[in-house]
């Protein structure tokens, strides 16, 4: 598991909570400027949402970016893992090789612990907690 989010899953966050908040559709324009990034990139930054459903994308001069659901049925964790991937790859956080509890590494229980403690922290995090869309 790494112990950081790629630049996709962080504006992807805040993309979704900015949607989550619009009335109505969003440009991809209005959203990169509200993001900080560019309008090419939005796709690549909402296309996760849209494929988990959360999203919808609406193409055309009157099309735009809109919110399928509730906020608070979105959490934190599923956005990171629909956008980076999931986020316990099996692998063991001190050698490279898959995690193996019958032959455990030094960190093996310190670092299960803290990586269920972390889960458990963004698994609780609902979207509709999440601060301003806009750093």
């Amino acid at each position: 598991m790494r112990l950081e989010i790629t630049r996709r899953a962080e504006l992807a966050i805040r993309a979704l909570a900015l949607l989550g908040r619009s009335p109505g559709r969003v440009k991809a324009s209005v959203l990169a400027e509200e993001l900080g990034t560019t309008v090419s990139f939005v796709p690549q930054v909402l296309g996760p949402l849209v494929r988990a459903g959360w999203v919808q994308s609406d193409p055309g001069p009157t099309g735009g970016y809109r919110c399928r659901v509730p906020l608070s049925d979105v959490n934190v964790l599923q956005v990171i893992e629909a956008v980076d991937g999931a986020t316990d790859i099996g692998r063991c956080v001190v050698a490279d090789r898959p995690c193996q509890a019958a032959d455990p590494c030094v960190l093996h229980v310190a670092w299960m612990v803290a990586r269920n403690e972390l889960v458990g922290v963004l698994q609780s995090t609902l979207m509709s907690g999440v601060g301003s869309a806009v750093a």
